[in-house]
């Protein structure tokens, strides 16, 4: 589950956004930074995807023209 956390921009000045990127990435939190009293950034880490299965099977020569073809 995704913590959520607010900051100000002032409290990020001392670091890197290389660091700050990191830190969410390890965190799995959801970071939004206040710039001004009414405009903000959110960033927030992507779920890790599962790799794709291999499929057994193959795909025949000229499908492609095939699937013209018919049209």
């Amino acid at each position: 589950m995704m913590t959520n956390r607010t900051v100000v921009l002032d409290d990020l000045k001392e670091r890197t956004l290389e660091e700050v990127l990191w830190e969410v990435v390890r965190q799995q939190e959801v970071l939004t930074v206040r710039l001004a009293e009414r405009e903000a950034v959110t960033i927030k880490p992507s779920p890790h995807l599962k790799p794709l299965p291999v499929l057994e099977g193959f795909v025949p020569e000229g499908w492609k023209d095939a699937i013209y073809e018919l049209g």
